[in-house]
């Protein structure tokens, strides 16, 4: 395939456990403006449970994936020479260790450190881990892309890559609708004349994730009299439990579980809901569904635990950020937006403009693309805000007042 952009000459390879439809769209880009120079090694069989989600089904179709246990001379070959190794995901050291040593630049890719506190930063054998693996290379050519607003936080603690740590996240398929007929799609009227407000909370059942919150916000809306309807899209260790909540608080009739579905089925969930509920704690690296719920211009309300909220979302602007784990607030907001259309439909279209302007595969491989060029050159180039702008150290503390802060 020729490369469909001129300019400098550019070997590039992605490194991660394995590749998933939240990579695969920025990867697609990148390999429309390298061709046969861009590669992504994939080093990990994926888990079964994913697979079972669809995540899986595009990979033996990817001309440009390698399977390092397939293939690793080449493998290793590749990530030794190319120009520019974007490393992630791999807690095995030893796939980039060589390049490391033989000094040779690399962009790390990371989500946090400490998700469970940093706290745990005080642990000496850890510490001496994280020297080994980051913070001994601080003023070599290795630089690092953030999954998540408080990765630079946890990095700063064991003080590496000082002033080359870099905002990132990922970049699942965007899709351009007419925001007119999107919006039309969600306002379809009930039997009754009347508009049922559509809930979606979509993921797996677990308590990281708060599921529960969705039945909770689901109960408020049935004891306030207001017409809904919730869609609860997954399944899990907690399926159990949360039909049962749902059938004790005697709204069985409004709530329906359609177990797991494939990524584009999601999609058509996310293009009729009014609002979608992301509910995850700090446990959560990312949370892609995210980008996928404001691209399809849900109004969002989103607790700021999650590693994506402070990036993407601005409260009040283009989604509503609850403090995390308070429930109370999060029913608040949920509360606001099903009793105020208009604030549902502002919030939609700032989130759809958010994706489709800045947060999107093609952007994010362009600048990734072009801050490779920098660094090739022996300079450094930042973006002035969103993907590669310097990654600002937000404490997760503080993740909460930085959404709040930093609204349009």
């Amino acid at each position: 395939m020729p490369k469909l952009t001129e300019g400098i000459s550019m070997k590039l390879c992605i490194v991660s456990n394995y590749i998933n439809h939240h990579q695969i769209p920025m990867a697609n880009e990148l390999y429309k403006m390298l061709g046969d120079d861009f590669t992504f090694i994939q080093t990990s069989p994926m888990e079964e449970d994913r697979v079972k989600m669809g995540w899986g089904n595009e990979v033996n179709e990817i001309p440009y994936l390698k399977i390092y246990y397939e293939q690793p001379d080449e493998c290793a070959d590749i990530i030794l020479n190319y120009d520019i190794v974007v490393f992630g995901g791999v807690e095995d050291e030893s796939y980039i260790k060589p390049r490391l040593d033989a000094k040779k630049t690399v962009i790390r890719a990371s989500e946090r450190l400490y998700r469970e506190g940093q706290w745990k930063a005080v642990s000496p054998r850890g510490l001496k881990k994280k020297y080994e693996d980051h913070t001994r290379y601080r003023k070599d050519s290795v630089y690092l892309l953030c999954h998540g607003a408080y990765v630079a936080s946890d990095f700063n603690i064991v003080r590496a890559y000082p002033q080359k740590k870099f905002v990132w996240g990922y970049f699942p398929q965007v899709y351009e609708y007419d925001i007119d007929e999107l919006f039309h799609q969600k306002n379809q009227e009930n039997d009754n004349g009347k508009h049922n407000i559509r809930l979606l909370w979509a993921g797996r059942f677990m308590q990281l994730k708060h599921p529960e919150y969705a039945i909770e916000a689901a109960r408020m809306l049935y004891k306030n009299n207001i017409s809904f309807q919730l869609d609860m899209v997954g399944g899990g260790d907690m399926e159990k439990e949360l039909k049962s909540l749902t059938n004790e608080y005697g709204i069985e009739k409004y709530v329906q579980f359609h177990g797991f579905k494939n990524p584009t089925e999601v999609r058509e969930f996310m293009e009729k809901a009014d609002i979608f509920m992301f509910t995850s704690n700090y446990l959560e690296g990312w949370g892609a569904v995210v980008n996928e719920a404001m691209n399809s211009a849900c109004a969002v309300v989103a607790g700021h635990g999650a590693g994506a909220v402070p990036f993407l979302i601005k409260h009040g602007y283009n989604g509503m950020v609850y403090k995390n784990e308070d429930i109370n607030e999060f029913k608040d907001y949920v509360m606001c937006l099903a009793n105020n259309s208009k604030l549902r439909k502002k919030l939609g279209i700032n989130a759809y403009n958010t994706i489709i302007k800045e947060w999107n595969p093609k952007e994010a491989a362009d600048r990734l693309y072009h801050f490779c060029e920098g660094l090739m050159r022996g300079e450094v180039n930042p973006q002035k805000e969103g993907p590669l702008s310097m990654a600002p150290d937000i404490s997760p503390k503080k993740g909460y007042k930085y959404s709040h802060l930093h609204s349009k």
